[in-house]
């Protein structure tokens, strides 16, 4: 007589596999997304590596201390900015675990825009960028910024003929904090707009020139990353208007700084 078995799971095998499962996918639209924009990323810093070292050249050639003043100061401005966009790439591909901390959500969002901007430009779309208040949420940094980074390259593909974006941080009350991502493309038909955030469901016919887009990933993901830190994503659109996502987070108090650092 045939004989079979089955082996049962261990207790809690199977959701330690779908976590497991859920970061490698956020890991990977991560990777994704900066992808997307490397050849911005390489160019903005190409922009700011040339004025050094012409700033440099001119300081050694000029012996005068007023000049060679002025055009360190000028290396000095322009190793900051190459350090600022080095340091936003690095905060998005490096992972750090599940470790959250309190985050500047203005700052955050500002790390995003210098990383878009030139990508942006490129395909005649302008970002509007403001903020109200200074709200600070207790996130995974680099996790919320791919959530923006995700939803202003889908508002930038929703625009294939340029337009412009507009991205706020504000305080929506005294215990949560709001961005919010709008633009002014082809908007969502309601039938879709009801699944928008449904695993694999996409209105587009597949990846665009970028090489991103048409899986129907990146915004489940956005889902996932915003409800795992007790926030909610939600989205409205008009037909030939636009589409907004809104993101709330719970606010936390801005850390204080004291002379021995941050407590």
């Amino acid at each position: 007589m045939a004989s079979s078995s089955h082996e049962a799971p261990a207790p809690g095998g199977e959701e330690k596999e779908i976590e497991a499962l859920r970061r490698q996918l956020v890991a990977l639209q991560r990777v994704s997304s900066l992808g997307v924009l490397a050849g911005s990323i390489c160019h903005e810093l190409n922009n700011a590596l040339t004025p050094i070292l012409n700033y440099a050249k001119l300081g050694l050639r000029n012996p005068d201390p007023e000049f060679r003043r002025r055009a360190f100061e000028k290396i000095v401005e322009a190793a900051q900015r190459a350090s600022a966009i080095s340091g936003g790439v690095l905060g998005l591909s490096r992972p750090r675990g599940d470790r959250r901390e309190p985050t500047d959500l203005v700052r955050l969002a500002e790390e995003v825009v210098l990383l878009v901007s030139k990508d942006l430009s490129r395909s005649r779309v302008r970002l509007d960028f403001q903020a109200v208040g200074r709200p600070h949420a207790r996130v995974h940094p680099a996790q919320i910024q791919q959530v923006l980074l995700n939803l202003i390259i889908n508002a930038r593909q929703a625009m294939p003929e340029g337009g412009t974006i507009r991205l706020r941080v504000s305080d929506a009350s005294g215990w949560l904090a709001e961005l919010s991502v709008a633009d002014t493309g082809v908007g969502i038909a309601p039938a879709n707009l009801r699944r928008i955030f449904e695993p694999f469901f996409t209105t587009k016919a597949g990846p665009d020139a970028s090489g991103l887009g048409g899986t129907g990933l990146g915004l489940s993901v956005c889902r996932d990353i915003v409800e795992a830190h007790q926030g909610r994503l939600r989205a409205e659109s008009r037909l030939g208007q636009g589409t907004t996502f809104t993101l709330r987070l719970p606010t936390c108090p801005a850390p204080v700084r004291t002379k021995h650092g941050v407590a």
